[in-house]
């Protein structure tokens, strides 16, 4: 089972803050991947910033996504 993302916004350094359904907040650094297949079209800052929630996770143009599993076990909990 996994948690939907409600909400996505894009930071500096190629991380993404996320607000996932059972409110926790996490930030998720998105770096590792920008070397790797269709990844490799986040290096554009402005396309980057593009992110949206789409469905239960995040979403770039020309539907490059992460897995939500992935969003929320590798991402970092923000402390309040």
């Amino acid at each position: 089972m996994y948690l939907s993302v409600i909400s996505v916004k894009p930071l500096d350094d190629y991380k993404v803050e996320l607000v996932f359904e059972n409110n926790e907040k996490k930030i998720f650094n998105v770096a590792p991947y920008l070397d790797t297949g269709v990844f490799t079209k986040l290096k554009n800052k402005k396309f980057f910033a593009q992110v949206k929630v789409s469905y239960d996770t995040v979403e770039w143009p020309d539907g490059i996504d992460l897995d939500p599993e992935v969003l929320y076990q590798n991402g970092y909990a923000v402390v309040s």
